[in-house]
């Protein structure tokens, strides 16, 4: 049933779409009963058409007066108030401020966080650079040529690991890349999980604003050497989450305990971050120690401090292996709804609402994730101060960050609690702000901004991300052309970072195969012929891909080395290849929209590894990236 015209206005003024198109293109309507649902969690009553109304005319009053405004430098600012004003920035230095016209001030030539002052009345303004700090900005090359990897960071083995990837073995990744002429190492989500069992993702964390203890490695000034106790992964190669995470954090009880025989200055360094973290350190550690039974707060305290200090290291060591970028921090969309983070955004977090998507290219069949993210009114309200926070944790001791979903910073698919992912609907978020601030905090972190802009892609929004510095994320199986021919280098974006696939898809050996077919047969009701069918198409997808890079498809590992060839040809300024690619593994990462039937996140690399085939494929990637320079 379509919406009331009563419904639809406040559905439209609380940021709802009522209309909109799936990823064929084919236009959608939301129906009355989601539109109700939605507009209730997000507490805009809406049963009647008198209640409609009522909370029209409250959304309308309650936006019309922002806690923090934004804008761009060279843009004006437009704030109609009269009398002399002066802009204060944040060490209270304070200047004389201008009107271009009445109504419309002149911002500071500064970036930053400033106030303006006119009489008794304070208005928040953040003024924000034109763009993100770049690869460029990074590398100080004005077409810079950069590469590097992306690890699963669990994934990693090391001598002495308990059984689970940590920054120690993400750092000896570093320096492998960088031995090779890389420049980035992209990590998967490193977000403090809470309670960590058998269905553990990385990108349902319980707070994005603290680490994850289990990835924290060896303190240098601190830790003797480990010692060489078995593997503990189980002969299947699949990760025991919680098995590992006992382990781990028995070690860290260990370095809990022996703390008060540390160097001093690892001492003075752990009180100065305690009280750097403040109150929100504390929250967190109570939270955190509650939900994973643990009496001792503290504890939770010292494994974020080791954690901390123990990817700050990783970062260290991977600038002085030569790479001009280092580590980049993987931001997921959002949070349980029971977590530490959720918690603490109080009335800043949907609430009865949860996260996911439509149909697209990912998963045929829609996706509901389970996890909730700030609402744009709570951002708002709150002068965004949720998300600023967010930025500064993701971005610290990192010289890059990717970002989850970021079409979400236009667009997020909310589903009522319970419900199917077709009874969901999109609430727009405030773009122009949120890229703002994220241009902000990019520079004053030195970091470089990757979104993942595949899925249901709203018209125009690549352009927008792309004036604003964010690098998208061209990915080989969907850069075609419409006829479905693979297109050649030269004409992939210069505005994104290249990659022969993401963790949501096969692998290279793995589609080449279809063994992603195969698990999707495996697992659903369809009938063999469509399975049959898509295997075909498989095989002519295949067949283009070989023909599009010159080689034989038949032949062993030859389409895989010609297809990172082909990728690390483009124009992007940062091409990213995926370690399951460069040791021609078959294993899928994640299959999107399975639970405990596939072993999502919990596949480790091999031991020893392939080093023929790993040396083989760095050099052929890297040397394809530096043909392109000349």
């Amino acid at each position: 049933m379509n919406a009331t015209p009563a419904l639809a206005s406040l559905a439209e003024a609380a940021g709802l779409l009522i209309r909109w198109e799936d990823v064929h293109g084919t236009p959608r309507i939301v129906e009355q009963d989601t539109l109700q649902s939605v507009l209730d969690a997000l507490g805009w009553r809406a049963g009647t058409p008198a209640q409609c109304q009522q909370s029209l005319q409250h959304c309308l009053h309650e936006r019309a007066v922002p806690s923090l405004r934004t804008v761009q430098l060279g843009e004006p600012l437009v704030l109609d108030v009269e009398g002399a004003g002066e802009w204060c920035d944040e060490r209270g230095h304070t200047m004389p401020a201008t009107r271009a016209r009445p109504g419309v001030w002149v911002v500071p030539e500064q970036p930053g966080y400033w106030r303006l002052r006119v009489g008794q009345d304070e208005h928040a303004v953040a003024v924000a650079p034109t763009r993100c700090f770049s690869v460029a900005d990074a590398t100080g090359l004005a077409e810079p040529r950069s590469w590097g990897a992306v690890l699963q960071v669990y994934a990693a083995r090391r001598a002495g690991d308990d059984g689970i990837g940590d920054s120690s073995a993400a750092q000896q990744w570093c320096e492998r890349i960088a031995a090779a002429g890389g420049d980035a190492v992209a990590l998967s989500p490193l977000h403090a999980a809470g309670r960590i069992d058998a269905s553990f993702s990385p990108y349902s964390p319980s707070d994005r604003r603290f680490l994850e203890p289990v990835y924290a490695g060896t303190l240098e000034e601190w830790d003797m050497a480990e010692d060489d106790a078995p593997d503990p992964t189980p002969a299947d190669g699949l990760i025991d989450w919680a098995g590992a995470a006992a382990r781990k954090w028995h070690r860290l009880q260990q370095s809990y305990q022996r703390v008060t025989q540390a160097p001093e200055a690892l001492q003075r360094d752990l009180r100065g971050f305690e009280q750097e973290g403040g109150a929100a350190l504390a929250a967190f550690a109570r939270c955190n120690a509650a939900a994973m039974g643990q009496r001792d707060p503290a504890l939770q305290v010292h494994a974020q401090w080791r954690a901390a200090r123990s990817w700050q290291q990783a970062q260290r060591r991977a600038q002085e292996a030569g790479m001009a970028l280092g580590l980049i921090a993987d931001l997921a969309v959002g949070f349980t709804a029971d977590g530490a983070e959720a918690a603490a955004a109080a009335d800043t977090a949907l609430r009865g609402l949860v996260l996911g998507a439509p149909p697209d290219a990912f998963a045929p069949d829609g996706q509901v994730w389970g996890i909730s993210s700030y609402s744009p009114d709570g951002l708002r309200r709150s002068g965004f101060a949720p998300f600023i926070t967010l930025l500064r944790a993701v971005m610290r001791d990192r010289g890059g960050v990717r970002i989850d979903h970021i079409l979400g910073l236009q667009r997020l698919w909310v589903v009522p609690h319970g419900a199917g992912s077709g009874q969901g609907v999109y609430l727009r978020y405030p773009l122009a702000d949120l890229l703002n601030l994220l241009a902000l905090e990019s520079w004053r972190n030195r970091c470089i901004v990757i979104g993942e802009d595949l899925g249901v892609v709203p018209p125009g929004i690549r352009d927008t991300l792309a004036a604003r510095g964010v690098l998208g994320m061209d990915v080989l199986a969907f850069t075609r052309a419409p006829d479905g021919d693979f297109l050649p280098p030269a004409q992939w974006r210069r505005d994104a970072v290249a990659l022969t696939g993401t963790h949501d898809l096969p692998t290279l050996e793995g589609w080449q195969h279809g063994d992603d077919l195969r698990w999707r047969a495996r697992l659903s009701a369809a009938p063999a012929a469509d399975s049959a069918q898509a295997m075909a198409a498989r095989c002519e997808d295949v067949a283009r891909l070989a023909r599009a890079v010159g080689t034989d498809g038949a032949a062993p590992d030859a389409l895989r080395l010609a297809a990172l060839r082909q990728v690390a040809a483009s124009p992007a300024p940062l091409a990213l290849l995926p370690v399951e690619d460069a040791l021609g593994l078959r294993g899928q990462v994640n299959l999107p929209g399975t639970v405990a039937v596939h072993p999502n996140w919990r596949q480790r690399l091999p031991s020893p590894l392939p080093l023929r085939t790993l040396d083989r494929s760095l050099q052929q990637f890297a040397a394809a990236r530096r043909r392109q320079e000349h």
